[in-house]
């Protein structure tokens, strides 16, 4: 694995993740109250013996390059690196990135300087853990050009995702992003062959792309020199790569879960709150999930019902009452608060005691979560100020509804309250 360099794509400006990506790179939202989106591919490549990384990305990158410099070293004698390859004007390009592929291109000239065979493309947005060592494998040992991985899927979700077609080799042989009808009956595929029962074959007979790949180096350079307008590898560069190339499709049998939607986030961390079998597990000492180490004092909980919910450090809780919920690192949740299938993703710094006591004689909001206050179903930004006996239910059960100048969105019927807001007493959402 030390010739593989591994390239994680975050550079897309996260519109449907907004307002989480307001103020951060959509690999820096954060997860299950004390990872980000980025710490969970970079593990995979740790875990996986790849430690040249680079991470590509274009808009509100600060905290992603905080939090990847303060998090990933490697020792002095290895030749490991994290890298963030931000979106620049050069006197070749002034623009921003066009697409995935166009992202890939602009640094083609660092990327060809590493002495690596192939090249880990990933997505910065996905939750799974996979270790790539058998993928590699599989695409030296078939000599393929570019490998892509794929996940099985019934017919009820095929639709969503860029389905691809494959013949009894694994040799992909159709690229189709999203079809629908007709177009989506003639992508079934035989999964068997890549190691499916035929039981589950018959329930997902459909092959979807994962949006991560394996490139031999020579390839790569090749296709994004040569289809020099082609911007997406999804959409442009891996159908022209069919018959051209030697195209293969591997199988990634587990879970996986595509969070670039607000809902898809959302439930995604509400998950992680199940005892039994969660969809994803942080607790696996074999492949952990790296992320910064912040050296907080233990949570202080007084007098509190927490069922079925994750607490992270730093917290202080007194006298609430939390049912499946996620509590981000250094939450201060004050006496009588009700909090139910929320996620609350924290603050950046602590208030002191007295601190809190001056704001509240002065009138004004302490970082927080105020006495006598009521949140279901809502995600809380980092560092919001919620004031005493608030109410966020989304009372008249809206879908869809943008209140910036207020602290609020509405987006999947889940309110979030955006980073940094002050929710004063009282108000109701």
């Amino acid at each position: 694995m030390r010739r593989v360099l591994g390239i994680i794509l975050g550079g897309g400006q996260g519109t449907r993740l907004y307002p989480l990506t307001k103020l951060r790179a959509k690999p820096a939202v954060p997860l299950a109250g004390k990872y980000r989106l980025i710490d969970i591919p970079i593990s995979n490549c740790i875990n996986s013996g790849i430690q040249k990384i680079y991470v590509l990305t274009q808009f509100n990158s600060a905290s992603l390059n905080r939090h990847v410099s303060l998090t990933y070293h490697f020792s002095p004698f290895s030749e490991g690196f994290v890298e963030i390859l931000a979106a620049q004007r050069t006197p070749e390009r002034s623009d921003w990135f066009q697409g995935t592929a166009d992202a890939v291109r602009q640094y083609l000239h660092s990327i060809k300087e590493l002495d690596v065979n192939e090249y880990l493309i990933l997505s910065g947005d996905h939750l799974y853990r996979m270790d790539y060592r058998p993928f590699v494998e599989y695409h030296r040992k078939n000599g393929a050009d570019l490998t892509i991985s794929g996940i099985p899927l019934p017919p009820e979700n095929a639709s969503d995702f860029g389905l691809m077609k494959i013949d009894a080799g694994g040799n992909i042989l159709e690229f189709s992003e999203k079809p629908k009808g007709a177009a989506l009956e003639a992508m079934r595929v035989d999964t068997t062959t890549l190691g499916l029962s035929a039981e589950e074959a018959k329930r997902k007979p459909f092959l979807a792309s994962m949006g991560i790949y394996v490139f031999k180096r020579e390839t790569l350079i090749e296709l994004l020199t040569n289809y020099i307008n082609h911007q997406d590898f999804g959409k442009e560069i891996i159908p022209n790569a069919l018959g051209k190339y030697n195209v293969k499709a591997y199988l990634f049998n587990d879970y996986w879960e595509d969070i670039g939607t607000i809902g898809a986030f959302y439930q995604c961390n509400m998950s992680l709150t199940k005892y039994d079998k969660p969809n994803f597990s942080f607790y696996d000492v074999k492949a952990p999930i790296y992320t910064r180490q912040r050296f907080l004092p233990p949570c202080k909980i007084v007098n509190t019902e927490i069922t079925e919910s994750m607490v992270s450090e730093g917290c202080i809780i007194e006298s609430a009452k939390i049912r499946r919920s996620v509590i981000g690192v250094r939450s201060y949740i004050a006496e009588n608060v009700q909090i139910e299938d929320t996620l609350i993703l924290g603050a950046d710094y602590f208030e002191s005691h007295e601190q809190r006591l001056h704001l509240l004689e002065k009138g004004r909001v302490p970082v927080g979560i105020g006495k006598n206050t009521i949140i279901k179903k809502a995600i809380v930004d980092k560092n919001a100020r919620i004031g005493q006996n608030v109410k966020i239910i989304n009372r008249d059960n809206i879908t869809e509804v943008e209140r910036d100048k207020d602290g609020f969105w509405i987006r999947d019927g889940i309110v979030i309250i955006t980073k940094n807001a002050t929710i004063p007493d009282n108000t109701i959402i």
